[in-house]
């Protein structure tokens, strides 16, 4: 049971359940503690006979098709992605599910009981079980693919390309990561920085509210102008240029006339 705030825990172990909940990741996969948790607070909605406690996939859907026609039918706020979560043994789902039932049901807000704000990505994967270990050990892409696409989404929907996407989407989340480690311990995998990135440069001078431009180096003394870099002056002497008198080119007589 751990995962899960106190009062949760008590909240569970007071509604005397056939079974006792020890990893709720595997005890209420298959919906049928769920169904017997509804079943005390609907008693007329539920009737527990309706629900098979078989750990197939076909057992499965049919109790959660009954849950899910329930849950919509008194307009339960239980996120579908939670519910999918918990029926494919996501990491960290079922212990949502059991928090949101214990706020439904109880009406009864405690500090342990993490809030999620209304823009959260549900997030089932293991990555943060692979965070803790060291680089050394942590999953290759393959290993990814096998820890975070459970068997029972592919037998639960037989799309080739659904199924492919989804292997798509954990093989680049698990490349992001790893090029966030290479850039996070350069010298662990034995990066060199390229020539821009070891190259000095200054910074872009900042401009005041008065719209001057404050000298980033104050104390720096004046550098000397490179001998290379100094104007030469250079002169140029003016050409005068005499016009032609017009009068004159009018009455110069024309030969061979």
């Amino acid at each position: 049971m751990s995962g899960l705030p106190r009062e949760v825990l008590k909240w569970i172990q007071s509604l005397d359940l056939t079974w006792q909940v020890k990893t709720p990741k595997w005890d209420i996969t298959n919906g049928y503690l769920i169904a017997e948790i509804f079943s005390w607070y609907f008693p007329q909605d539920i009737q527990m006979h309706s629900y098979n406690n078989g750990k197939s996939l076909d057992s499965k859907q049919k109790n959660w098709d009954l849950l899910n026609n329930f849950i919509k039918r008194h307009r339960l706020e239980i996120p579908a992605e939670i519910i999918d979560g918990t029926i494919h043994c996501k990491e960290g789902a079922a212990a949502l599910l059991l928090e949101r039932m214990y706020e439904i049901l109880t009406n009864r807000v405690t500090s342990g009981i993490r809030k999620l704000p209304p823009d959260y990505e549900v997030d089932f994967t293991d990555r943060g079980y692979q965070n803790k270990l060291p680089m050394h050990a942590r999953s290759t892409a393959t290993q990814s693919v096998k820890n975070n696409l459970r068997i029972t989404e592919i037998q639960a929907d037989s799309s080739l390309i659904l199924n492919s996407q989804k292997a798509q989407k954990i093989i680049n989340e698990h490349i992001d990561h790893r090029r966030l480690e290479r850039r996070e311990n350069p010298d662990r995998f034995n990066i060199k920085p390229s020539v821009g990135e070891s190259s000095f440069r200054r910074p872009y001078p900042q401009q005041t509210e008065n719209g001057e431009q404050e000298q980033q180096e104050m104390n720096e003394p004046e550098r000397a102008p490179s001998p290379i870099s100094r104007e030469t002056s250079v002169h140029f002497k003016e050409v005068q240029v005499k016009q032609l008198d017009k009068n004159a080119l009018y009455n110069m007589p024309i030969q061979g006339c």
